[in-house]
């Protein structure tokens, strides 16, 4: 019972047994009204002072003639629910005695459950209710067998814990307290689970009440006691108070107990996070918006053009508009995250086509029904069409994460089968045991706890890869769209939403996804169609010159082929970005529509980049045949340090890149290639490897970048990034050589100093060291150990060097090599690549 406020006198009814008939059953529901025992304690405020000096009950309550009340009302009807009763027994307290104005009542219901355990209403009531009065339901002496607690032997047999529960509201909703599926829910939940804490246990039912309850309460309060525990005592207790605003109870775990969802969105809709902190701070999931959701997506595909149907389902999926039926008026759904796109075998039924994996991080205002019944109309205009249990399918959408929701539709006879057709299961059943799944979501959330199975995503994927007796093959893969897009056109319904037009695919890369897995290097030729690029200027500035470098380019290995309008030299004038456009716009149309002269070389169908960082530039090259965009700026414009000019910058190409959907190449550098070379503010994190500032400044400055273009409203697709170290610009020859010799650890998994995830981490890395003037530099040094004086080279007499520079380039694992001289340079590749592939 609620305690009086000091100075007040109460006049207190105590356990006052009743019976009373229910209409929703006793232990067992009943179709008819059932009579029952019922305990009610009354306790009336009222002040006893005059009673207490005349000694005359005439100035007291008659507390027979209330009893006699609460007595007659329990039985002069049947009541629907506890809540019923409470009204009643209040109404007529009020009505039959004119000198109660303010009381506390609580009803208990012992015999209302199948199992021995209390539920029970209480609150304060007044005859002038000015204000709502908060009103408690509860759940006493509820028992439950569980696997409870850390010795081994309490992980062999059930013990008994006792939970009380107390529901707390200040707002009563039109449906009844729904004691018995709540009772029957957390039974069947905890009976299953096999906590070591009873903190853990407790904060579990916490959540679970407040999930399955809805609107029926504002917070809990748990208490969980095991008997078996203490030999001298009643046993431990833990009690708990929490709300649905007590944090984020989001798969994200640190401490505190989490009951709402966060992300994280690097980058607001006005401009990208200010500094490097800003971003490293942005791991896990974490929101400030309590109207939200988060929620991790499995996609897959291995049915006709995959990455097409998979960018379809996500341009689709982030326009929730009126052509969706069944979704409430200002539904709304943001992409936030992607991870990098995995080739898969097929799991489970193997004689079908390899999968295209990979998942994203959505917020949305949808609850999980609703956001399923969007995710089954997306795949059904993408073209799935009924087919076996885990057969081929054009693309396959499913919710893996809901905050930190555990649901389950199907009934609980039909739990024990894994078959989830017309049903939800959250967190999605099969996870755990899939490596494509894993494998994306530790892309985006490697710290994030599993809410059933209590461990990080990232050690889920580390038992799975263990446990395999043959490693699954896998590799991340990075589509190129094929333009013009009147070559291939698709069209999506006229009847849907206004989206940017999807390419289809040309050709895609793939990626080892470990250092001892195969691989080979890919090859990009460099076409300058400038007339003052330090090395070759003026060589391939017209268009006959250009499609001879591209056809003998291709005939020694090249892959793609750049192509650049803009000198970056130290000194290079200035260019308009309608000179730009004049230069390389014809030269891609002429490669495009190039004939082939009978060699057998396929000219026009090779993979072309525009280097470039205006958005002007790279969408018109796009638009004319390009398939790729190569910016030496990362999104930022040449601006250094980076201003807000910079920032709108960065929003403006990004948006560009990612209605393309084209790759792109994003590149650290400083401003100008030949200033800004002091990277001592990063000079602790030198280590004996000989790794430093540099390689930490590339980490830090180009990471902070990369994570503001992915992340966040508006974010490119995580599997079109590739990084590049951008090895001389803006770096002194030693710091060339530091980047060079330790480029594998710029993308590697680690945590910084700062607690910070490795931005780069995962990332295909293209290195370009052609002809650098840092190899001339090398070159012209005498070796006091020799007759060796030095030598002065142009750029194009430093092919040798170049080859030892991509040979260590490719030991390191890049993924991708930038050069002039390809047939040579790709003879240095093949080598390498049969040495250390």
């Amino acid at each position: 019972m609620g305690s009086s406020a000091p100075g007040t006198d109460v006049i207190r009814i105590k356990n006052l047994h009743q019976m009373a008939s229910f209409t929703d059953g006793a232990q067992w529901e009943s179709p008819s009204a059932k009579v029952q025992p019922v305990n009610i304690t009354l306790e009336i405020k009222h002040d006893i002072a005059r009673t207490a000096e005349t000694d005359d009950l005439t100035h007291s309550i008659n507390y027979s003639s209330v009893s006699k009340t609460i007595s007659t009302s329990c039985q002069v009807t049947d009541f629907d629910s506890l809540e019923s009763l409470f009204d009643y027994a209040r109404d007529r307290t009020f009505e039959e005695h004119d000198d109660v104005h303010h009381i506390h009542l609580e009803i208990q219901r012992p015999r209302g459950l199948l199992y021995p355990a209390t539920t029970a209403i209480q609150a304060e009531a007044r005859r002038s209710a000015d204000a709502p009065s908060v009103e408690q339901l509860s759940i006493s002496n509820l028992e439950i067998r569980t696997i409870i607690g850390i010795n081994d032997c309490e992980r062999e047999e059930t013990q008994l814990v006792r939970f009380d529960l107390i529901f707390h509201r200040r707002s009563r909703p039109t449906s009844v307290f729904p004691f018995r599926n709540l009772e029957r829910s957390i039974r069947n939940d905890v009976t299953k689970s096999s906590y070591l804490t009873l903190e853990a246990l407790a904060s579990h039912v916490a959540r679970l009440s407040l999930e399955f309850l809805q609107d029926h309460c504002d917070s809990v309060t748990v208490k969980a006691s095991k008997y078996s525990a203490l030999v001298c005592a009643e046993g431990p207790e833990v009690e708990i108070t929490r709300s649905l605003k007590d944090g984020s109870l989001a798969p994200h775990y640190s401490g505190g107990i989490v009951y709402k969802t966060p992300v994280v969105t690097t980058l607001n809709s006005v401009e990208p996070p200010p500094t490097a902190s800003a971003t490293a701070t942005a791991t896990g999931l974490s929101t400030s918006d309590e109207s939200k959701h988060l929620a991790a997506l499995a996609i897959g595909s291995n049915l006709g053009d995959s990455f097409y149907n998979i960018e379809l389902a996500l341009r689709l999926l982030e326009t929730p508009g009126v052509h969706y039926n069944r979704l409430p008026e200002g539904a709304n759904i943001t992409i936030v995250d992607t991870s990098f796109m995995y080739e898969t075998e097929p799991m489970y039924v193997t004689d079908q086509p390899k999968f295209v994996n990979c998942a994203c991080l959505i917020e949305t205002t949808l609850s999980p029904l609703e956001l399923l019944n969007l995710l089954k109309q997306i795949e059904s205009i993408v073209g799935r069409v009924a087919s076996f249990r885990n057969g081929p399918r054009a693309i396959d959408l499913d919710i893996l994460l809901f905050d930190s929701k555990i649901l389950d539709t199907r009934p609980l006879d039909e739990r024990v089968s894994d078959d989830l057709e017309g049903h939800l299961v959250i967190p999605h059943p099969k996870m755990l045991e899939r490596e494509f799944v894993l494998r994306p979501l530790n892309d985006m959330i490697p710290d994030c706890i599993h809410p059933v199975a209590k461990l990080k995503v990232q050690d889920l994927l580390s038992d799975v890869v263990s446990k395999q007796t043959e490693p699954q093959v896998m590799h991340k893969v990075s589509p190129f769209p094929q333009y013009p897009l009147g070559q291939v056109s698709k069209k999506v319904d006229p009847q849907l939403p206004n989206l940017p037009a999807v390419p289809s695919t040309s050709k895609c890369w793939t990626f080892p996804i470990s250092p001892s897995s195969p691989r080979k290097t890919y090859i990009m030729g460099t076409l300058n169609v400038t007339p003052d690029s330090f090395s070759d200027g003026r060589i391939n500035n017209t268009i006959t010159a250009g499609l001879s470098y591209a056809q003998s380019a291709i005939q020694g290995g090249a892959h793609i082929i750049d192509i650049g309008g803009y000198s970056t030299r130290p000194g290079a004038a200035f260019v308009s970005a309608e000179e730009e456009m004049s230069r390389v716009v014809p030269m891609v149309q002429a490669i495009r529509s190039y004939q082939s002269d009978g060699s057998g070389v396929e000219v026009r169908q090779t993979l072309l980049s525009v280097d470039t960082f205006r958005w002007e530039v790279a969408e018109e090259a796009v638009h004319a045949g390009a398939n790729c965009i190569n910016d030496v700026c990362a999104f930022s414009g040449p601006e250094y340090p980076v201003g807000e000019s910079g920032k709108k910058h960065l929003l403006k190409i990004r948006q560009v890149a990612r209605d393309l959907a084209v790759p792109v190449i994003l590149m650290h550098s400083r401003g100008e290639a030949s200033s800004n070379k002091d990277y001592t503010a990063y000079n602790y994190a030198a280590d004996s490897r000989g790794r430093g500032a540099v390689v930490e400044a590339v980490k830090v400055e180009l990471g902070e970048k990369v994570d503001t273009i992915v992340k966040g409203k508006g974010g490119l697709r995580r599997w079109l990034v590739i990084v590049d170290p951008g090895i001389g610009f803006s770096k002194t020859v030693d710091g060339n050589l530091e980047l060079l010799r330790n480029a594998s650890s710029i993308t590697e998994d680690f945590t910084r100093k700062d607690g910070a995830r490795n931005a780069l981490c995962g990332y295909p890395q293209l290195i370009g060291t052609s002809r650098k003037s840092f190899l001339g530099t090398l070159l012209h040094q005498a070796d006091s150990s020799s007759s060796y004086a030095g030598r002065e080279t142009a750029p194009a007499e430093r092919g040798w060097a170049t080859a030892a520079a991509v040979s260590c380039a490719v030991q390191q694992r890049a993924a991708v090599v930038r050069v002039h001289d390809v047939l040579e340079m790709g003879d240095a590749v093949r080598i390498s690549d049969a040495l250390w592939g």
